[in-house]
């Protein structure tokens, strides 16, 4: 039965930033002075409810950090209520039932995020709603940072942007503790109701039916207990943490803290997260150290936040223009995604993408490259796109800027240093203990041959039950030609295009308008 109203009510909109700690917008909410009661709120949208753009494992993932929630707020006396469909749309009812005055949500930089944000505020103020946003994805308000640059160019290298906030704005403001159990502000109607309650998967018809296959388990409690594990019981690791000597070949027990899926969805504060590290390792300094990861993903964020178009190469003014190869059917490009390339390591890393959902940076970095200007001159959108269906991390900022550096077609113009798909992996693990646990079919080549099985006499192969060109693909590509003849056109490309300098910034680049962003 529905609770008869007896007064007005704050919605807080939880769209990332799915945790209760460091959450100020909720915060808002709660403590708001003009209103009765809170409710907290989550809309699946059905733009993200499509397998062929965002795979199973993220949507799994992406549903138990709602369940957690709940959870989480059905111990404080309130709950979590799921709409299902675009937000303009559920919205009017939603709050014309509950009396809504008051909405809060987190800032979003992302493009579709913004003109659905800005859309959401016309709606509330038609509707008489009053509207908070708080900053809290990132270290700093990026509205703040740009506000700050003034007419300056956007910083496009980590030390200028760091110097520059660092400098300008100090410290990060202190994170913030979540409403407690005892917090008696927290009135939220309905609360036994069925209705609004955090569907299955099975109940997601696009993705009833898909397997879920990643290991990751979603959820701001589950960030909480990975974050104290690696921070108190690997402290050596956490000391000697530098992110290039970590391991891309680790695996069950990743040499990074894989966190990276709970900061895209929020589920951990970056805030949060560089005052622990800083208790238990005051000396830790950027920008290969665990807080260095935030900064990287600090600067990330901000430049796509202040470059429109920053997903592709058209219209995106940082990126240099270069002509890949682009067909979404190009063989090359498809053999690569399915895993079918010939060279085990790269396969390997393709297989844990498609598994997992997750990839060390290293190996996000070797298929990167490989896809490229290393090997098969296939343009770093088509790379970018596989990584944002099947990545459970997949980030707007993070995931295009990193295309964009290891394609050299902006931040890193080093386009000489390309990762080779056989002597990278053997430094790390020589006897090929990752590549025999995601390609089974060359769990028995000899170490010799483990990361170049073609060059293994026929009687080899036969011993070890895989035909090269039958069990397993012979290499589409000749390492060794390719890399050449790619590094000859990107030499080309780099002179034709000139120095990447930093463009100045016009005042509505960002199309955002002014309110109240990891190992």
């Amino acid at each position: 039965m529905w609770v008869v109203m007896n007064g007005s009510s704050a919605v807080h909109w939880f769209r990332k930033g799915l945790r209760l700690h460091d959450n100020p917008a909720l915060l808002d909410a709660v403590k708001n002075p003009a209103t009765r009661y809170v409710l907290p709120v989550f809309c699946l949208d059905p733009v993200f409810l499509q397998p062929e753009l965002v795979g199973v494992n993220r949507i799994q993932f992406l549903l138990e950090c709602l369940q957690d929630l709940d959870r989480q707020l059905r111990q404080r006396r309130s709950r979590l209520f799921v709409l299902r469909g675009d937000p303009l749309e559920q919205f009017p009812a939603f709050f014309r039932r509950y009396k809504t005055t008051l909405l809060t949500y987190e800032f979003d930089t992302e493009p579709y995020a913004k003109h659905r944000d800005e859309r959401v505020r016309q709606l509330c103020t038609d509707l008489g709603i009053d509207v908070r946003t708080r900053a809290t994805h990132t270290l700093y308000d990026p509205e703040l940072v740009r506000c700050k640059l003034g007419e300056r160019p956007t910083p496009l290298t980590y030390k200028s942007f760091y110097s520059f906030v660092t400098g300008t704005l100090g410290r990060p403001p202190a994170s913030m503790p979540a409403p407690t159990t005892a917090d008696d502000d927290i009135h939220t109607p309905d609360i036994e109701l069925d209705a609004y309650k955090v569907p299955t998967l099975a109940e997601l018809r696009a993705y009833d039916g898909l397997s879920v296959t990643t290991s990751f388990r979603g959820g701001e409690t589950e960030a909480l207990a990975i974050m104290e594990r690696f921070l108190t019981e690997r402290q050596a690791d956490v000391r000697a943490f530098s992110k290039p000597q970590t391991s891309p070949t680790a695996w069950p027990k990743a040499s990074t803290t894989q966190l990276s899926p709970y900061f895209k969805f929020g589920c951990l504060s970056p805030r949060l997260f560089i005052e622990r590290v800083q208790e238990l390792h005051p000396l830790e300094e950027p920008p290969v150290s665990l807080i260095g990861q935030i900064w990287w993903r600090e600067f990330f964020t901000y430049v796509a936040y202040v470059t429109p178009n920053f997903h592709q190469m058209r219209g995106n003014r940082i990126c240099r223009q270069i002509s890949w190869r682009e067909d979404r059917d190009d063989p090359l490009y498809r053999a690569w995604e399915e895993a079918r390339t010939g060279y085990p390591w790269i396969d390997a890393c393709m297989t844990q993408l498609r598994k997992e959902g997750w990839l060390h940076h290293l190996a996000r970095h070797a298929v990167a490259c490989f896809l490229t200007r290393g090997d098969l001159w296939v343009s770093w959108e088509r790379g970018r796109e596989t990584f944002d269906r099947l990545l459970v991390d997949a980030d707007y900022s993070l995931n295009s800027a990193n295309w964009l550096w290891l394609s050299c077609s902006a931040f890193f113009h080093q386009y000489y240093r390309v990762y080779s798909p056989i002597g990278f992996p053997q430094k790390y693990d020589p006897n090929g203990d990752f590549v025999r646990h995601f390609l089974p079919v060359l769990r028995e080549m000899p170490a010799k041959y483990i990361y170049t099985p073609w060059e293994a006499p026929l009687a080899v192969q036969r011993k070890a039950h895989c035909i090269i060109g039958e069990d397993y693909p012979s290499p589409i590509v000749d390492h060794a030609t390719a890399s050449r003849e790619n590094m000859e056109r990107m030499r080309k490309a780099v002179s034709e295009s000139g120095p990447q300098r930093p463009p100045k910034r016009k005042r509505d680049d960002t199309g955002a308008s002014t309110s109240s962003p990891i190992p």
